[in-house]
C-alpha cells in the first residue's frame, strides 16, 4: 500500500478512536480529553501498537502523525487565546507570574532531589528537574474550555502561569546546555541573549498584534479572493508560532496563543471562531491528544523505572500544588481557587517531551528515564481533567454541542 494511503488510513483510525474515547469519557462524567489520551495509549505501543501492524510499512508514518499533532496543539492554543481578552490576562498578572516562577523553582528543586535519591549525578539530576518543570498549556486549556471556565480568574491565571513556566523552562534549558558546552561566563552571556530575544519578540509581536492584526483581518476579509479571512488568520497563527520559537527562543505554542489574544480584538472575532473551530476540534485537536498516548511505551518501565515514574509524578503534583498555594496567597485567591490553579498546573506535555528528546541526543538520560518522562506526561494528562472537574464542582458540565467529544 502506498505511503499516502497508509497515512490517511492511520489518521482515520486515530480520529475515530479519539471521538469514541471522548464520547465514552463524557458518558462516564469525565472531560473528553482523558478519553482521547487513553485511546492513544491503547492504540500505541503500550497495548496494540497499531502503527506497527503489517499494513503500515512506511517508516515515516509516526513522524507524519506527530507533525499533525504539533499543528493541533498550536491551533488549540490559538483558539484558547481567541477566547480571552488582554484585559483578563493583565488582571491576573500577579498570580500568573508568581505561580509560574514559584512552581518552576519548586519542581526544579524537587526533581533534582529525587534524581539524586535515585543516584543520578548532579548534572543529570539538574536536567531531570528541568525536564519536569514546564506545564502543558494545551491539556488544561482544553479541559477549561470543556468546563466553560476558561475566562474565570483561575482559568486566565492558569494560562498565564503556564506560559511563564514554559518560558523559564526554555531559558533554563538553554543556560544548562551553554554551561555544559562552555564556562559560566559563556552560559551567562547565552542566557542574557536568550532573555533579550524573548523580550524583543514579545514587544514586536505585541505591537504588530495590537495595531496591525485587527486592521489586516478586516482588509483580508474584503479582498476578492476565496476565504481570504481564513487564509490570513491561518498564516498569522503559523507565523506567530514560528517566530516565537525561531526568533524569540520560546515555545511555538506561546506564539499561537498570542495570535489568538490579539485577533480576539478584531470585530470579526466570532466569524474567525466559527470558521476555525469545526476543523480544529474535529480533526487536529483529537490527533494531538491521541498522539500523547501513542508516544508512550509503558512496557519499557520495569523495576526501578516504575519507581522513578512514581517519584516524578509525586514531585510534579506536590510542587505545582505548593506553588499555586504560595501564588494564591500573594494574589488573593480563595482556598478553592488555589486548589483549582494547582491542579491545572499539574500536566506535563509537549515541552517536557522536547526537553527529554534533547536529553537523549546529548547523552544526559537513557531510555529508561525517557520512558519515565513520557509516562509522567501520560499519567498527569490523564489525572488532570477529572481532578479539574472535581475541583470546579460536579455541577459543571461540558458543552458537547460547542466542542463535541
Amino acid at each position: 500500500m502506498l505511503p499516502f494511503l497508509q497515512f490517511i488510513l492511520a489518521v482515520a483510525i486515530i480520529i475515530a478512536a479519539a471521538k469514541i474515547g471522548g464520547y465514552l469519557s463524557y458518558r462516564l462524567g469525565q472531560p473528553a480529553v482523558a478519553g482521547k489520551v487513553l485511546a492513544g495509549l491503547i492504540l500505541g505501543p503500550s497495548v496494540l501498537n497499531f502503527l506497527g501492524w503489517p499494513i503500515f510499512t512506511d517508516p515515516h508514518l509516526s513522524v507524519s502523525i506527530t507533525r499533525l499533532a504539533e499543528l493541533g496543539v498550536i491551533l488549540l492554543m490559538f483558539i484558547a487565546g481567541l477566547d480571552l481578552y488582554l484585559s483578563d490576562l493583565a488582571r491576573s498578572g500577579k498570580v500568573s507570574g508568581a505561580a509560574g516562577v514559584v512552581g518552576f523553582a519548586l519542581t526544579l528543586g524537587l526533581g533534582f532531589a529525587l534524581a539524586s535519591a535515585f543516584s543520578f549525578d548532579p548534572r543529570q539530576a539538574l536536567f531531570l528537574g528541568l525536564l519536569l518543570a514546564p506545564t502543558s498549556i494545551g491539556i488544561s486549556a482544553q479541559t477549561l474550555m470543556e468546563l466553560k471556565v476558561l475566562r474565570t480568574r483561575v482559568g486566565v491565571s492558569l494560562l498565564g502561569a503556564a506560559a511563564v513556566d514554559d518560558c523559564l523552562a526554555v531559558l533554563g534549558l538553554s543556560l544548562f546546555l551553554a554551561l555544559l558546552g562552555g564556562g559560566a561566563m559563556s552560559g551567562l552571556a547565552t542566557g542574557l541573549v536568550i532573555l533579550l530575544k524573548m523580550l524583543l519578540y514579545l514587544a514586536v509581536a505585541s505591537a504588530v498584534g495590537l495595531w496591525l492584526l485587527p486592521r489586516l483581518s478586516r482588509f483580508s476579509d474584503k479582498l476578492p479572493v476565496s476565504q481570504g479571512l481564513v487564509a490570513f488568520v491561518f498564516i498569522t497563527v503559523l507565523m506567530y508560532a514560528w517566530a516565537a520559537e525561531v526568533l524569540g527562543g520560546m515555545a511555538a505554542i506561546i506564539g499561537a496563543f498570542m495570535a489568538g489574544l490579539f485577533l480576539a480584538r478584531s470585530p470579526l472575532k466570532r466569524r474567525i471562531e466559527n470558521e476555525f473551530s469545526p476543523l480544529i476540534y474535529g480533526v487536529f485537536v483529537p490527533i494531538f491528544f491521541v498522539n500523547v498516548g501513542l508516544l508512550a511505551d509503558l512496557r519499557q518501565l520495569s523495576g526501578g523505572g516504575l519507581g522513578l515514574l512514581a517519584a516524578m509524578c509525586i514531585a510534579v503534583i506536590f510542587s505545582k500544588l505548593a506553588g499555586a498555594g504560595i501564588a494564591g496567597r500573594m494574589g488573593g485567591l480563595t482556598g478553592k481557587e488555589t486548589l483549582q490553579l494547582g491542579v491545572g498546573m499539574m500536566p506535563r506535555g509537549e515541552v517536557t517531551l522536547i526537553i527529554a528528546t534533547v536529553g537523549i541526543a546529548e547523552g544526559l538520560i537513557g531510555g529508561n528515564v525517557y520512558a519515565a518522562a513520557v509516562g509522567t506526561v501520560v499519567a498527569t494528562t490523564l489525572l488532570t481533567p477529572p481532578l479539574l472537574r472535581r475541583a470546579f464542582g460536579r455541577a459543571t458540565v461540558p458543552d458537547m454541542s460547542a466542542q463535541e467529544s
